[in-house]
């Protein structure tokens, strides 16, 4: 059984965490598993959107402890495997925000720790009503110091540090209402809601898209008036792309756009 299985559907690529015995936790193996996948997707232009999701219980419940503390067993109590294992962690967290294609998470049961940072970090998220969200490490004594860059970007300040320093969970409409995800929806409506979402994106001009997905990242970090100088840059390449003029056109003649897609 692979622990990552995609499906590819109306230029959706549909990801699933396929290690439910873990809770679909970050292990060495499914941190690999998910880099190598962004990593060939980067190129994939027949590819506009991204839903990730997790099979049995849980959607993701972080990194996985077990792992972690067979690491202590080297010469050093585990410092460097713990160092590295965070680097890579990270580095699959911010390939997320460098893929041309929105990235949807479709959250269900929990997303804790790392896997409420991965759900952060993905650029929208689809919730089932009954879904937990924690950052609960400090309740073991380890605190989400790593999960707290993701969610800390996500939702105001004393909010995240409330669910970092208690190891509380929050409901799923809690968690649309402070921005950590878009949409709430019923099991029955789940998968249509997320579909839908995702299908919406696809459809829309994937250069036009790959363009402002970088863009909104970059000037985000910026301050205004510089953001706003290098969105104006950003905006003229984009009105020079062909199917940007032909998209205009239709407009103007009242006609729905018919991109050629990349």
């Amino acid at each position: 059984m692979a622990i990552l299985e995609r499906n590819d559907k109306n230029s959706v690529a549909y990801i699933l965490l396929n290690s439910p015995e873990t809770l679909n936790s970050l292990s060495d193996e499914m941190l690999a598993a998910l880099t190598n996948e962004f990593e060939s997707l980067r190129s994939d232009t027949k590819i506009r959107a991204v839903v990730l999701s997790g099979a049995g219980k849980a959607f993701c419940a972080g990194h996985n402890l077990k792992e972690m503390t067979r690491g202590r067993n080297a010469k050093d109590g585990g410092k460097s495997y713990f160092l590295d294992l965070f680097e890579r962690c990270a580095k699959m967290m911010m390939l997320i925000q460098k893929l041309p294609q929105p990235v949807i998470a479709k959250v269900h049961g929990i997303a804790t720790a790392a896997g409420c940072q991965l759900v952060a970090t993905c650029d929208l998220a689809v919730a089932e009503r009954s879904t937990k969200f924690g950052v609960n490490g400090v309740n073991i004594g380890l605190f989400c110091s790593t999960p707290m860059v993701a969610l800390s970007r996500n939702i105001p300040r004393k909010q995240a540090f409330e669910m970092l320093t208690t190891g509380e969970f929050i409901g799923a409409e809690q968690a649309k209402t402070l921005g950590l995800v878009n949409r709430v929806t019923g099991l029955d409506d789940f998968d249509k809601q997320t579909e839908e979402l995702a299908e919406i994106i696809a459809s829309k001009l994937g250069a036009a898209v790959k363009i402002g997905k970088e863009a909104f990242y970059k000037q985000l970090e910026m301050p205004i008036s510089e953001a706003y100088k290098y969105t104006g840059q950003v905006m003229a390449e984009n009105m020079m792309l062909r199917q940007t003029e032909k998209g205009i056109e239709a407009f103007l003649n009242k006609l729905e756009p018919t991109w050629q897609q990349d």
